[in-house]
């Protein structure tokens, strides 16, 4: 059995890594920080990102991306914005590349498989995507996700026992741009549920802008060429629900901050890990822009983050002409 491998030793890449430990697989972890990578070889510990979890013996963590040679199938978990230049310096490609960054390249527009493609374009891609916060996913609890292969069912059935465990199930699909989609939006989404709480504004306001919310993950996904149902699944509907509910999540617990008050420019300076929505947004509010697609909660958000109060930014979603509930500019 060869070592899977994992491309990233934040949070969400520890926490894989463990899942993909639980049958004693060996796994290889890659990490920027030496220092961190001599932590989790001799204490089995990421006292950095994942203070919670006592990692598998079974892992290994390496500095030097060449190691990952050896695996036939790697998990790319590096921050979105970072993952093309990873993937450039990645020396040799793997057969099965699985992307689990949720985000759409700022300088570039372009969806994470598309960044992978051009990268490591002799690698058939796939996308992990749904509800999972970190934490739980490394604790064993149950979570399900889809897995969207850009190679189809055969490559399907040669990932899903890579990756399935008993605790950690997912669904095929062969909707990558559905399941990138989902990801990224909802990333933004959860910025705008979280400034809700922040203001104090109620139970009620946060279901409405889910629901609204996942109205323009439909419109914008089914433009680019997504299916409905997958965005009514696991990676949308699914991951949406989540990081609209919890400070767990960090894009929630930016908008949090923003609603209660702070800056944008403060609270993205000070913030240990990525809130991937904050570099979403303005790139999401610009495609959808683009190609006359009407997305007012993102650009809110986009505008929040642009340093406008967030009571403002509020004032004139509500402010908003009526309009049926249904269509392509509701």
């Amino acid at each position: 059995m060869s070592a899977v491998g994992v491309l990233g030793g934040g949070a969400w890449g520890t926490a894989l890594a463990q899942m993909l430990a639980s049958d004693r697989r060996n796994v290889l972890l890659w990490a920027r920080e030496t220092e961190l990578v001599e932590e989790i070889n001799t204490k089995h510990t990421n006292s950095l990102f994942l203070p919670s979890a006592s990692l598998a013996p079974t892992i290994r963590a390496t500095s030097e991306l060449a190691d990952l040679a050896e695996c036939e199938a790697v998990l790319a978990v590096t921050p979105a914005q970072h993952l093309g230049s990873v993937l450039d310096a990645l020396p040799t490609k793997p057969r099965d590349l699985i992307l689990c960054s949720k985000g759409i390249e700022a300088t570039t527009g372009r969806l994470m498989n598309d960044v992978a493609q051009d990268a490591a374009p002799e690698s058939d891609i796939a996308i992990l995507s749904g509800p999972t916060f970190a934490h739980e996913v490394a604790d064993g609890l149950p979570t399900a996700v889809t897995l969207a292969c850009g190679g189809g069912e055969e490559q399907w059935q040669r990932i899903k026992p890579v990756i399935a465990r008993p605790q950690f199930r997912p669904y095929y699909s062969d909707d990558v741009v559905g399941a990138e989609i989902g990801g990224a939006v909802k990333n933004v989404l959860a910025i705008a549920c979280g400034v809700v709480d922040g203001l104090g504004l109620g139970q009620n306001a946060r279901a409405a802008l889910i629901a609204r919310g996942y109205a323009e993950m439909l419109r914008f996904g089914e433009e680019l060429g997504a299916r409905g149902e997958t965005l009514a699944g696991l990676c949308g509907l699914g991951d949406l629900v989540l990081t609209c509910s919890s400070t767990s999540s960090r894009n929630f617990s930016l908008g949090k901050a923003l609603g209660e008050g702070q800056s944008p420019a403060e609270l993205m300076a000070d913030r240990h890990t990525v809130a991937e929505g904050a570099h979403t947004a303005p790139v999401l509010s610009q495609l959808a822009h683009d190609r006359d697609i009407a997305m007012p909660i993102v650009e809110a958000v986009n505008t929040l983050l642009g340093g406008a109060p967030a009571k403002e930014v509020v004032s004139r979603l509500l402010a908003r002409p009526l309009r049926a509930e249904h269509g392509p500019a509701a």
